[in-house]
């Protein structure tokens, strides 16, 4: 099958579209991830083709007053998704099946066009359920009755994907079409939506629909020739396991950085720092005498240091999430927006996290707080451990029930998309 994935986003949305797209390539489909192009390397790793578009998800400059910088953010919103829907439409000739994500809904009006099936991916919860408020208002309590109409009002509101809808449905001689009707129409007819989540983290919610899924987690592939800097594995053979402080590729806001450098600066503990700007933040000096405590590292799997460190200073994104209870480290979320408080929430509700911090009101005081909790009760770790033998027998047991034994995350898609080509 010719295969259209749509993954518009950061590289938390990008490495499990490429894991679902590597997976269909070795069972002979040919597929093509739309991404941005700096996620050519990750493409090009899963054996897939990238249709790339070149525009930046954040502007370059904010303007300083509050209402102006929400208005550019929100138009450069809208450019991205606009650019990510020309990349999509470019490369959707000869599609037979089409593979969206919560960004990228014109995927839909891509496949009505060419006639061909359509399923969503997500990352995150996604039909509004008493189970949880909507993924842009996760921080919210607010009820079983709140959580299910917050959940249907958001479906309702206004979104900067909205008008790349329009135009992709005009360019394509489609009606015009509201999303919310759009969407009750293709649910109505069966269309899939798949989780990437296991139900480890998240027991499948009792009032979703038939058609929703919890396929397990799209791991990350690990490049073929990746190899760890050996900087990096100098460091954790040198002492005790540090602690992980990474906090995504997107800004985490300058008070709580600096509030957490301020506390490794501090704090006596070892500490491998992943991401940009850290060295600016500690200054050189500190790094170069404290060179046997601290590491900065680059871009290297989860998969391979997280079970290297003590703790995890992370936002909670879905994928840093499930990678710290795969390795049974315990966590100190730090989560700034959409389904970030929602993560943090549940890894204090299995017991793998002992408190979120505030990103907007941090100090040090309360890095090294939250620090000295996790150390002093062991019970945090013993509880993210058990979690990660939890998700070690669910994703065995998956296994053993797909034909291949392997890579059961993305055993429902394969399947369905089989059963198109059969």
């Amino acid at each position: 099958m010719q295969v259209l994935l749509l993954a518009p986003g950061s590289r938390g949305d990008v490495a499990p579209a490429a894991r679902i797209g590597a997976d269909l390539s070795a069972e002979g489909h040919s597929v093509t991830i739309v991404a941005h192009a700096d996620f050519a390397d990750a493409v090009s790793d899963a054996g897939c083709r990238h249709a790339a578009f070149q525009e930046p998800m954040e502007p370059a400059v904010l303007p300083t007053n509050a209402a102006a910088g929400v208005r550019a953010h929100l138009a450069q919103l809208r450019r991205y998704m606009q650019a990510g829907a020309e990349a999509a439409l470019g490369a959707s000739a000869g599609a037979e099946v089409v593979l969206t994500n919560p960004i990228a809904p014109y995927g839909h009006d891509i496949a009505e066009a060419l006639g061909a099936p359509s399923a969503e991916t997500h990352l995150q919860p996604a039909p509004p359920s008493r189970e949880y408020p909507p993924m842009t208002a996760s921080a919210l309590r607010l009820g079983g009755l709140g959580n299910l109409l917050a959940g249907r009002l958001a479906g309702r509101m206004p979104a900067p994907y909205d008008p790349a809808v329009d135009w992709v449905r005009s360019e394509l001689g489609l009606p015009r079409e509201p999303r919310r009707r759009a969407q009750r129409r293709r649910l109505r007819a069966g269309m899939p939506l798949h989780h990437g989540i296991s139900e480890v983290l998240l027991p499948r919610p009792r009032d979703w629909p038939a058609q929703a899924t919890m396929d397990g987690c799209w791991w990350p592939l690990v490049p073929r020739d990746w190899a760890p800097p050996q900087e990096l594995s100098r460091f954790l053979e040198a002492g005790p396991a540090p602690v992980l402080v990474t906090l995504g590729s997107v800004a985490v806001g300058a008070q709580a950085a600096q509030a957490i450098a301020a506390a490794v600066s501090r704090e006596p503990q070892r500490f491998v720092l992943q991401g940009s700007g850290w060295d600016r933040l500690l200054g050189s000096d500190l790094l170069r005498t404290e060179e046997d405590r601290v590491c900065v590292a680059g871009d290297v799997p989860h998969e391979w240091l997280l079970p290297r460190v003590s703790a995890v200073v992370h936002q909670a994104g879905a994928g840093v999430t499930a990678a710290s209870l795969r390795a049974g480290v315990p966590s100190v979320p730090v989560p700034l927006h959409t389904d970030q408080h929602f993560w943090a929430r549940r890894l204090i509700t299995l017991g793998a996290a002992g408190e979120t911090l505030r990103a907007r009101s941090m100090s040090p005081d309360v890095v090294v707080r939250a620090l000295a909790h996790l150390r002093s009760d062991a019970s945090f770790r013993l509880r993210a451990e058990a979690g990660a033998r939890l998700l070690e027998n669910a994703e065995r047991a998956a296994a053993a029930q797909t034909s291949s034994g392997q890579a059961p995350g993305t055993a429902r898609i394969r399947e369905w998309v089989h059963g198109l080509d059969g």
